[in-house]
């Protein structure tokens, strides 16, 4: 899923505040800490497109068609989706 810069970076701010304002967490830099919690934002959001990828590629090469929307795909997607991120250690 691709989000704009301005829209992770609001995400980030939002997290941020929400942790602080919970007393979750003290930093002393707070550029800093957006800058993690972007990074963090942007991996995972990487990792789900990736698994993405290779969950719609593996139905696209069974020797059937399997029409995108019908019952069979929803199960197949959600099947080889959580097979990929399982393999590849995502964080989904």
């Amino acid at each position: 899923m691709r989000f704009s810069d301005d829209r992770i970076t609001h995400i980030a701010h939002l997290v941020a505040s929400g942790i602080w304002d919970d007393d979750l967490v003290d930093w002393k830099d707070e550029d800093k800490a957006l800058h993690e919690i972007k990074r963090v934002l942007n991996d995972y959001l990487r990792s789900d497109d990736e698994a993405d990828t290779l969950a719609r590629n593996k139905i696209r090469s069974l020797s059937r068609d399997v029409p995108e929307g019908s019952r069979e795909w929803d199960i197949l997607y959600k099947q080889y989706f959580e097979e990929e991120v399982k393999k590849k250690g995502f964080f989904v």
